[in-house]
Protein backbone atom coordinates (compact mmCIF):
# COMPACT_ATOMS: atom_id res chain seq x y z
CA UNK A 1 0.00 0.00 0.00
CA UNK A 2 2.96 2.35 0.42
CA UNK A 3 3.84 2.17 -3.27
CA UNK A 4 0.46 1.89 -5.01
CA UNK A 5 -0.42 4.40 -7.74
CA UNK A 6 -4.00 5.48 -7.15
CA UNK A 7 -4.47 7.61 -10.25
CA UNK A 8 -2.74 9.37 -13.15
CA UNK A 9 -2.51 13.14 -13.58
CA UNK A 10 -1.28 14.77 -16.77
CA UNK A 11 -1.69 18.47 -15.98
CA UNK A 12 0.25 21.05 -13.99
CA UNK A 13 0.05 20.77 -10.20
CA UNK A 14 0.47 24.16 -8.52
CA UNK A 15 1.18 24.03 -4.77
CA UNK A 16 0.47 27.39 -3.11
CA UNK A 17 2.28 27.60 0.22
CA UNK A 18 5.10 25.29 1.26
CA UNK A 19 5.20 25.06 5.02
CA UNK A 20 5.04 21.81 6.97
CA UNK A 21 2.00 20.50 5.07
CA UNK A 22 3.26 21.39 1.60
CA UNK A 23 6.65 19.83 2.30
CA UNK A 24 5.06 16.77 3.92
CA UNK A 25 2.53 16.05 1.17
CA UNK A 26 4.99 16.37 -1.73
CA UNK A 27 6.59 12.90 -1.35
CA UNK A 28 3.13 11.34 -0.94
CA UNK A 29 1.86 12.93 -4.16
CA UNK A 30 4.90 11.73 -6.10
CA UNK A 31 4.60 8.26 -4.56
CA UNK A 32 0.90 7.65 -5.16
CA UNK A 33 -0.03 9.70 -8.24
CA UNK A 34 1.43 8.97 -11.64
CA UNK A 35 3.02 12.36 -12.41
CA UNK A 36 6.55 13.68 -12.72
CA UNK A 37 8.43 16.37 -10.84
CA UNK A 38 8.46 18.69 -13.85
CA UNK A 39 4.64 18.85 -13.69
CA UNK A 40 4.78 20.51 -10.25
CA UNK A 41 5.47 24.12 -9.29
CA UNK A 42 5.59 25.54 -5.75
CA UNK A 43 4.55 29.18 -5.27
CA UNK A 44 5.15 30.43 -1.76
CA UNK A 45 5.76 33.65 0.14
CA UNK A 46 9.02 32.63 1.79
CA UNK A 47 12.19 30.67 1.15
CA UNK A 48 11.35 28.04 3.78
CA UNK A 49 11.11 24.60 2.18
CA UNK A 50 13.35 25.43 -0.78
CA UNK A 51 15.70 22.56 0.08
CA UNK A 52 12.84 20.03 0.03
CA UNK A 53 11.63 21.27 -3.36
CA UNK A 54 15.18 21.06 -4.66
CA UNK A 55 15.52 17.51 -3.31
CA UNK A 56 12.64 16.40 -5.54
CA UNK A 57 13.50 18.57 -8.52
CA UNK A 58 10.46 20.84 -8.11
CA UNK A 59 10.31 24.35 -9.58
CA UNK A 60 10.19 26.83 -6.67
CA UNK A 61 8.80 30.37 -7.04
CA UNK A 62 9.21 32.67 -4.05
CA UNK A 63 6.37 35.16 -4.48
CA UNK A 64 3.72 36.24 -1.97
CA UNK A 65 0.20 36.15 -3.40
CA UNK A 66 -1.86 39.28 -2.70
CA UNK A 67 -5.27 40.63 -3.69
CA UNK A 68 -3.53 42.65 -6.38
CA UNK A 69 -1.23 40.05 -7.97
CA UNK A 70 -2.65 36.55 -7.43
CA UNK A 71 -4.26 36.24 -10.85
CA UNK A 72 -1.21 37.56 -12.69
CA UNK A 73 1.10 35.18 -10.78
CA UNK A 74 -1.09 32.06 -11.13
CA UNK A 75 -2.59 32.53 -14.60
CA UNK A 76 0.49 31.24 -16.48
CA UNK A 77 0.38 27.97 -14.53
CA UNK A 78 -3.34 27.20 -14.53
CA UNK A 79 -5.41 25.94 -17.42
CA UNK A 80 -8.07 23.36 -18.21
CA UNK A 81 -7.42 20.19 -16.20
CA UNK A 82 -4.63 21.59 -14.03
CA UNK A 83 -4.73 21.44 -10.21
CA UNK A 84 -4.23 24.13 -7.56
CA UNK A 85 -3.38 22.68 -4.14
CA UNK A 86 -3.76 25.47 -1.60
CA UNK A 87 -1.88 24.86 1.67
CA UNK A 88 -1.12 28.52 2.33
CA UNK A 89 -2.18 31.06 4.94
CA UNK A 90 -3.38 34.61 4.28
CA UNK A 91 -4.50 33.83 0.73
CA UNK A 92 -8.24 33.93 0.08
CA UNK A 93 -9.64 30.49 -0.68
CA UNK A 94 -12.71 32.02 -2.32
CA UNK A 95 -10.53 34.05 -4.67
CA UNK A 96 -8.52 30.96 -5.64
CA UNK A 97 -11.66 28.85 -6.14
CA UNK A 98 -13.09 31.51 -8.45
CA UNK A 99 -9.83 31.61 -10.40
CA UNK A 100 -9.77 27.83 -10.77
CA UNK A 101 -13.38 27.81 -11.91
CA UNK A 102 -12.58 30.44 -14.55
CA UNK A 103 -9.55 28.47 -15.75
CA UNK A 104 -11.16 25.02 -15.61
CA UNK A 105 -8.69 23.80 -12.95
CA UNK A 106 -9.23 21.49 -9.98
CA UNK A 107 -8.74 22.80 -6.43
CA UNK A 108 -8.22 21.59 -2.85
CA UNK A 109 -7.51 23.38 0.42
CA UNK A 110 -7.21 22.32 4.06
CA UNK A 111 -9.21 25.25 5.45
CA UNK A 112 -11.08 28.24 4.03
CA UNK A 113 -8.65 31.12 4.41
CA UNK A 114 -9.38 34.86 4.11
CA UNK A 115 -7.01 37.58 2.96
CA UNK A 116 -4.76 38.95 5.75
CA UNK A 117 -6.70 40.38 8.67
CA UNK A 118 -9.82 38.39 7.96
CA UNK A 119 -9.43 36.40 11.19
CA UNK A 120 -8.30 39.18 13.50
CA UNK A 121 -9.47 42.55 12.12
CA UNK A 122 -11.01 44.36 15.15
CA UNK A 123 -13.13 46.44 12.75
CA UNK A 124 -15.04 43.30 11.74
CA UNK A 125 -17.79 41.92 14.02
CA UNK A 126 -17.06 38.46 15.46
CA UNK A 127 -19.65 36.81 13.20
CA UNK A 128 -17.81 38.08 10.11
CA UNK A 129 -14.49 36.70 11.44
CA UNK A 130 -15.91 33.23 11.95
CA UNK A 131 -15.37 29.99 10.07
CA UNK A 132 -19.14 29.93 9.70
CA UNK A 133 -18.98 33.09 7.57
CA UNK A 134 -16.02 31.76 5.57
CA UNK A 135 -17.87 28.52 4.86
CA UNK A 136 -20.96 30.43 3.75
CA UNK A 137 -18.84 32.55 1.39
CA UNK A 138 -17.41 29.42 -0.24
CA UNK A 139 -20.74 27.60 -0.53
CA UNK A 140 -22.28 30.74 -2.04
CA UNK A 141 -20.15 30.07 -5.13
CA UNK A 142 -22.30 27.03 -5.90
CA UNK A 143 -24.77 27.77 -8.72
CA UNK A 144 -28.37 27.49 -7.52
CA UNK A 145 -27.18 26.57 -4.05
CA UNK A 146 -30.66 26.72 -2.56
CA UNK A 147 -31.88 24.18 -5.11
CA UNK A 148 -28.97 21.83 -4.57
CA UNK A 149 -27.24 22.83 -7.80
CA UNK A 150 -23.49 22.31 -8.07
CA UNK A 151 -21.33 22.05 -11.15
CA UNK A 152 -17.99 22.97 -12.64
CA UNK A 153 -14.46 21.79 -11.93
CA UNK A 154 -14.13 20.06 -8.60
CA UNK A 155 -13.07 22.26 -5.69
CA UNK A 156 -12.61 20.27 -2.48
CA UNK A 157 -12.71 22.62 0.51
CA UNK A 158 -11.37 21.96 4.02
CA UNK A 159 -9.81 18.55 3.42
CA UNK A 160 -6.91 18.13 5.83
CA UNK A 161 -7.04 16.07 9.01
CA UNK A 162 -9.53 18.34 10.72
CA UNK A 163 -11.41 19.64 9.01
CA UNK A 164 -11.42 16.81 6.50
CA UNK A 165 -10.42 13.34 7.64
CA UNK A 166 -12.55 13.56 10.78
CA UNK A 167 -15.76 13.82 8.74
CA UNK A 168 -14.95 10.38 7.33
CA UNK A 169 -14.14 9.14 10.85
CA UNK A 170 -17.63 10.25 11.92
CA UNK A 171 -19.31 8.11 9.28
CA UNK A 172 -17.22 5.06 10.18
CA UNK A 173 -17.93 5.64 13.88
CA UNK A 174 -21.67 5.86 13.23
CA UNK A 175 -21.52 2.58 11.31
CA UNK A 176 -19.52 0.92 14.10
CA UNK A 177 -22.06 1.95 16.73
CA UNK A 178 -24.92 0.83 14.50
CA UNK A 179 -23.24 -2.52 13.74
CA UNK A 180 -22.75 -3.09 17.45
CA UNK A 181 -26.53 -3.13 17.81
CA UNK A 182 -27.45 -4.64 14.42
CA UNK A 183 -24.81 -6.49 12.44
CA UNK A 184 -26.96 -6.49 9.30
CA UNK A 185 -27.09 -2.72 8.89
CA UNK A 186 -25.83 -1.23 5.63
CA UNK A 187 -24.09 2.09 5.12
CA UNK A 188 -26.39 5.02 4.28
CA UNK A 189 -26.10 6.32 0.74
CA UNK A 190 -27.18 9.95 1.14
CA UNK A 191 -27.08 12.85 3.55
CA UNK A 192 -30.60 12.38 4.88
CA UNK A 193 -29.96 8.74 5.74
CA UNK A 194 -26.72 9.55 7.58
CA UNK A 195 -28.48 12.23 9.64
CA UNK A 196 -31.34 9.88 10.51
CA UNK A 197 -28.87 7.19 11.54
CA UNK A 198 -27.15 9.60 13.96
CA UNK A 199 -30.56 10.57 15.35
CA UNK A 200 -31.61 6.92 15.75
CA UNK A 201 -28.38 6.06 17.56
CA UNK A 202 -28.97 8.83 20.10
CA UNK A 203 -25.83 10.82 19.23
CA UNK A 204 -26.20 14.13 21.06
CA UNK A 205 -22.73 15.56 20.57
CA UNK A 206 -19.57 14.88 18.60
CA UNK A 207 -16.14 15.97 19.77
CA UNK A 208 -13.13 16.12 17.53
CA UNK A 209 -11.07 14.73 20.40
CA UNK A 210 -7.31 15.11 19.92
CA UNK A 211 -4.35 14.76 22.28
CA UNK A 212 -0.84 15.40 20.96
CA UNK A 213 1.89 14.01 23.27
CA UNK A 214 4.91 14.63 21.03
CA UNK A 215 7.88 16.01 22.95
CA UNK A 216 11.12 17.64 21.94
CA UNK A 217 14.66 17.48 23.19
CA UNK A 218 14.63 21.29 23.11
CA UNK A 219 12.38 22.88 25.76
CA UNK A 220 10.28 25.93 24.93
CA UNK A 221 11.99 29.20 25.80
CA UNK A 222 10.32 32.44 26.97
CA UNK A 223 9.13 34.52 24.03
CA UNK A 224 8.94 31.49 21.73
CA UNK A 225 5.87 29.80 20.24
CA UNK A 226 6.44 26.08 19.70
CA UNK A 227 4.08 23.73 17.88
CA UNK A 228 3.99 20.52 15.84
CA UNK A 229 2.23 22.20 12.89
CA UNK A 230 1.79 25.67 11.39
CA UNK A 231 2.24 28.28 14.11
CA UNK A 232 0.71 31.05 12.02
CA UNK A 233 -2.26 28.81 11.22
CA UNK A 234 -2.76 27.84 14.87
CA UNK A 235 -2.50 31.46 16.01
CA UNK A 236 -5.03 32.59 13.40
CA UNK A 237 -7.68 30.01 14.19
CA UNK A 238 -7.05 30.20 17.94
CA UNK A 239 -7.66 33.96 17.81
CA UNK A 240 -11.04 33.57 16.12
CA UNK A 241 -14.23 33.33 18.19
CA UNK A 242 -14.84 29.84 19.54
CA UNK A 243 -17.43 28.12 17.32
CA UNK A 244 -19.52 25.00 17.61
CA UNK A 245 -22.37 23.29 15.84
CA UNK A 246 -25.35 23.73 18.17
CA UNK A 247 -27.46 20.66 18.88
CA UNK A 248 -31.19 20.34 19.31
CA UNK A 249 -30.77 18.66 22.70
CA UNK A 250 -29.14 21.75 24.25
CA UNK A 251 -31.13 23.44 27.04
CA UNK A 252 -28.67 26.10 28.24
CA UNK A 253 -27.66 28.73 25.72
CA UNK A 254 -24.31 30.28 26.75
CA UNK A 255 -24.47 33.81 28.13
CA UNK A 256 -21.65 34.80 25.79
CA UNK A 257 -23.10 32.81 22.91
CA UNK A 258 -24.40 34.42 19.75
CA UNK A 259 -26.36 33.12 16.76
CA UNK A 260 -25.74 34.01 13.13
CA UNK A 261 -28.48 35.80 11.21
CA UNK A 262 -27.59 34.27 7.83
CA UNK A 263 -26.85 30.92 6.25
CA UNK A 264 -27.65 27.46 7.59
CA UNK A 265 -27.78 28.54 11.26
CA UNK A 266 -26.25 25.20 12.19
CA UNK A 267 -23.67 26.79 14.51
CA UNK A 268 -23.15 29.46 17.14
CA UNK A 269 -20.09 31.37 18.33
CA UNK A 270 -18.84 32.60 21.68
CA UNK A 271 -17.54 36.06 22.49
CA UNK A 272 -14.10 34.77 23.38
CA UNK A 273 -11.23 33.25 21.40
CA UNK A 274 -11.14 29.50 20.91
CA UNK A 275 -7.63 29.30 22.38
CA UNK A 276 -9.09 30.76 25.59
CA UNK A 277 -12.08 28.41 25.83
CA UNK A 278 -11.33 25.12 27.67
CA UNK A 279 -13.64 22.12 27.32
CA UNK A 280 -13.72 18.62 28.76
CA UNK A 281 -13.28 15.57 26.56
CA UNK A 282 -11.85 12.05 26.45
CA UNK A 283 -9.62 9.85 24.32
CA UNK A 284 -8.89 6.17 25.01
CA UNK A 285 -5.17 6.57 25.76
CA UNK A 286 -5.22 9.95 27.48
CA UNK A 287 -8.50 9.46 29.34
CA UNK A 288 -10.25 12.63 30.56
CA UNK A 289 -8.52 15.87 29.57
CA UNK A 290 -9.05 19.59 29.06
CA UNK A 291 -8.84 20.76 25.47
CA UNK A 292 -9.34 24.04 23.68
CA UNK A 293 -12.49 24.76 21.70
CA UNK A 294 -10.59 25.95 18.64
CA UNK A 295 -12.87 26.96 15.79
CA UNK A 296 -12.74 24.56 12.86
CA UNK A 297 -14.82 24.11 9.73
CA UNK A 298 -15.85 20.57 10.63
CA UNK A 299 -17.68 21.80 13.73
CA UNK A 300 -20.11 23.49 11.36
CA UNK A 301 -20.18 21.16 8.35
CA UNK A 302 -20.70 17.95 10.37
CA UNK A 303 -23.50 19.51 12.43
CA UNK A 304 -25.12 20.85 9.26
CA UNK A 305 -24.71 17.56 7.38
CA UNK A 306 -26.28 15.53 10.21
CA UNK A 307 -29.31 17.81 10.56
CA UNK A 308 -32.76 16.22 10.23
CA UNK A 309 -35.50 18.59 9.11
CA UNK A 310 -39.21 17.85 9.19
CA UNK A 311 -40.36 17.79 5.60
CA UNK A 312 -36.94 16.76 4.23
CA UNK A 313 -33.67 18.64 3.58
CA UNK A 314 -35.49 21.84 2.56
CA UNK A 315 -37.83 21.88 5.56
CA UNK A 316 -37.93 24.85 7.91
CA UNK A 317 -38.15 22.93 11.21
CA UNK A 318 -34.99 21.30 12.55
CA UNK A 319 -35.90 18.09 14.38
CA UNK A 320 -32.42 16.82 15.15
CA UNK A 321 -28.87 18.11 15.08
CA UNK A 322 -25.84 17.12 17.21
CA UNK A 323 -23.60 19.61 18.94
CA UNK A 324 -20.17 19.39 17.32
CA UNK A 325 -16.86 21.00 18.24
CA UNK A 326 -13.11 20.57 18.49
CA UNK A 327 -11.56 19.63 21.85
CA UNK A 328 -7.85 20.01 21.19
CA UNK A 329 -4.98 19.37 23.58
CA UNK A 330 -1.86 20.24 21.55
CA UNK A 331 1.62 19.18 22.52
CA UNK A 332 2.67 20.41 25.96
CA UNK A 333 5.05 23.06 24.60
CA UNK A 334 2.20 24.47 22.50
CA UNK A 335 0.03 24.68 25.64
CA UNK A 336 2.78 26.68 27.34
CA UNK A 337 3.01 28.84 24.24
CA UNK A 338 -0.74 29.52 24.32
CA UNK A 339 -0.59 30.39 28.01
CA UNK A 340 2.17 32.90 27.31
CA UNK A 341 0.28 34.23 24.27
CA UNK A 342 -2.89 34.88 26.30
CA UNK A 343 -0.80 36.60 28.96
CA UNK A 344 0.51 38.98 26.30
CA UNK A 345 -3.06 39.87 25.29
CA UNK A 346 -2.92 37.65 22.19
CA UNK A 347 0.15 39.28 20.63
CA UNK A 348 2.08 36.48 18.93
CA UNK A 349 5.60 35.74 20.13
CA UNK A 350 8.37 37.02 17.89
CA UNK A 351 10.17 33.66 17.71
CA UNK A 352 8.49 30.55 16.29
CA UNK A 353 9.70 26.96 16.21
CA UNK A 354 8.05 24.11 14.35
CA UNK A 355 8.88 20.83 16.06
CA UNK A 356 10.06 18.27 13.52
CA UNK A 357 13.51 16.67 13.59
CA UNK A 358 14.00 17.40 17.30
CA UNK A 359 10.93 15.38 18.37
CA UNK A 360 12.06 12.48 20.56
CA UNK A 361 8.78 10.65 21.18
CA UNK A 362 5.03 10.78 21.53
CA UNK A 363 1.90 10.28 19.46
CA UNK A 364 -0.97 12.26 18.01
CA UNK A 365 -4.22 10.64 19.11
CA UNK A 366 -6.79 12.16 16.74
CA UNK A 367 -10.35 10.96 16.48
CA UNK A 368 -14.04 11.65 16.88
CA UNK A 369 -15.95 11.02 20.10
CA UNK A 370 -19.66 10.23 19.83
CA UNK A 371 -21.55 11.24 22.98
CA UNK A 372 -25.01 9.93 23.80
CA UNK A 373 -25.30 6.32 22.52
CA UNK A 374 -26.82 4.03 25.14
CA UNK A 375 -23.68 1.88 25.51
CA UNK A 376 -21.38 4.82 26.32
CA UNK A 377 -19.05 7.13 24.45
CA UNK A 378 -17.40 5.84 21.28
CA UNK A 379 -14.05 7.14 19.99
CA UNK A 380 -12.82 6.30 16.51
CA UNK A 381 -9.58 7.56 15.07
CA UNK A 382 -5.83 7.42 14.55
CA UNK A 383 -3.01 6.79 17.00
CA UNK A 384 0.10 7.78 15.11
CA UNK A 385 3.54 7.82 16.73
CA UNK A 386 6.49 9.90 15.62
CA UNK A 387 8.44 6.68 15.01
CA UNK A 388 5.77 5.32 12.66
CA UNK A 389 5.42 8.66 10.85
CA UNK A 390 9.17 8.69 10.18
CA UNK A 391 9.13 5.07 9.07
CA UNK A 392 6.51 5.49 6.35
CA UNK A 393 7.43 8.84 4.82
CA UNK A 394 9.97 11.69 5.04
CA UNK A 395 9.39 15.36 5.99
CA UNK A 396 6.53 14.66 8.43
CA UNK A 397 5.83 14.33 12.12
CA UNK A 398 2.79 12.53 13.54
CA UNK A 399 0.58 15.61 13.37
CA UNK A 400 1.49 16.68 9.86
CA UNK A 401 1.16 13.16 8.43
CA UNK A 402 -2.47 12.90 9.55
CA UNK A 403 -3.04 16.06 7.50
CA UNK A 404 -0.92 15.21 4.48
CA UNK A 405 -2.42 11.72 4.12
CA UNK A 406 -5.86 13.33 3.96
CA UNK A 407 -4.63 15.92 1.45
CA UNK A 408 -3.30 13.10 -0.74
CA UNK A 409 -6.65 11.29 -0.55
CA UNK A 410 -8.57 14.46 -1.37
CA UNK A 411 -6.37 15.18 -4.39
CA UNK A 412 -6.86 11.62 -5.67
CA UNK A 413 -10.63 11.86 -5.18
CA UNK A 414 -10.78 15.20 -7.03
CA UNK A 415 -8.83 13.78 -9.99
CA UNK A 416 -11.20 10.81 -10.04
CA UNK A 417 -14.26 13.12 -9.87
CA UNK A 418 -13.27 16.23 -11.86
CA UNK A 419 -16.73 17.81 -12.39
CA UNK A 420 -18.32 17.89 -8.93
CA UNK A 421 -18.13 21.64 -8.27
CA UNK A 422 -17.57 22.76 -4.68
CA UNK A 423 -17.43 19.74 -2.36
CA UNK A 424 -17.12 19.43 1.43
CA UNK A 425 -15.57 16.34 3.07
CA UNK A 426 -18.96 15.19 4.36
CA UNK A 427 -20.15 14.83 0.75
CA UNK A 428 -17.32 12.54 -0.39
CA UNK A 429 -16.99 8.74 -0.39
CA UNK A 430 -15.71 8.13 3.14
CA UNK A 431 -14.62 4.53 2.45
CA UNK A 432 -12.41 5.56 -0.48
CA UNK A 433 -10.77 8.32 1.54
CA UNK A 434 -10.09 6.08 4.54
CA UNK A 435 -8.63 3.35 2.31
CA UNK A 436 -6.07 5.81 0.92
CA UNK A 437 -5.25 7.36 4.30
CA UNK A 438 -5.10 4.24 6.46
CA UNK A 439 -1.49 3.17 5.70
CA UNK A 440 -0.33 6.54 7.08
CA UNK A 441 -2.47 6.75 10.21
CA UNK A 442 -0.72 4.28 12.48
CA UNK A 443 -3.17 2.32 14.63
CA UNK A 444 -6.75 3.06 13.54
CA UNK A 445 -9.18 1.91 16.24
CA UNK A 446 -12.66 2.28 17.64
CA UNK A 447 -12.99 2.16 21.44
CA UNK A 448 -16.00 2.32 23.78
CA UNK A 449 -15.68 4.22 27.05
CA UNK A 450 -17.78 4.96 30.13
CA UNK A 451 -16.62 8.58 30.54
CA UNK A 452 -19.05 11.43 31.12
CA UNK A 453 -18.17 15.08 31.88
CA UNK A 454 -19.91 14.73 35.26
CA UNK A 455 -17.43 12.20 36.66
CA UNK A 456 -15.74 13.43 39.87
CA UNK A 457 -16.91 16.98 39.24
CA UNK A 458 -18.02 17.65 42.84
CA UNK A 459 -15.23 15.82 44.58
CA UNK A 460 -13.56 19.11 45.55
CA UNK A 461 -16.02 21.89 44.70
CA UNK A 462 -19.77 22.00 44.04
CA UNK A 463 -20.72 23.10 40.54
CA UNK A 464 -23.83 24.23 38.72
CA UNK A 465 -24.31 21.24 36.42
CA UNK A 466 -27.14 19.65 34.49
CA UNK A 467 -27.23 16.18 36.02
CA UNK A 468 -30.27 15.08 34.02
CA UNK A 469 -28.30 15.14 30.77
CA UNK A 470 -24.51 14.80 30.98
CA UNK A 471 -24.08 15.74 27.30
CA UNK A 472 -25.19 19.34 27.70
CA UNK A 473 -22.52 21.79 26.53
CA UNK A 474 -22.92 23.48 29.91
CA UNK A 475 -21.29 20.38 31.45
CA UNK A 476 -18.56 20.18 28.80
CA UNK A 477 -17.36 23.79 28.96
CA UNK A 478 -15.02 24.85 31.74
CA UNK A 479 -15.81 28.30 33.13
Amino acid sequence: MLDIKYTTFSGCLVIVGFGSIGQGVLPLLLRHIDLSSDQIVVITAELRGHEVAEEYGIRFVETALTRENYRAVLDPWLGEGDFLLNVSVDVSSVALIELCRDRGALYLDTCIEPWPGGYTDPNLPPSARSNYALRESALALRPNRNNGGNSGPTAVVTHGANPGLVSHFVKQALLDVAHDADSAITAPTDRTAWARLAERLGVKAIHIAERDTQVSAIPKEPGEFVNTWSIDGFFSEGSQPAELGWGTHERHFPEDGRRHDFGSRAAIYLLRPGAGTPVRSWTPLEGPYLGFLITHGESISIADYLTVRDGGPGGDTVRYRPTCHYAYHPCDDAVLSLHELAGKNWHLQTRKRLMMDEITGGIDELGVLLLGPRKGVYWYGSRLSIEEARRVTPHNNATSLQVTAAVLAGVVWAIEHPRRGIVEPDEMNFARILDICRPYLGEVVGVWGDWTPLQDRERLFPEDLDRDDPWQFKNIRVV
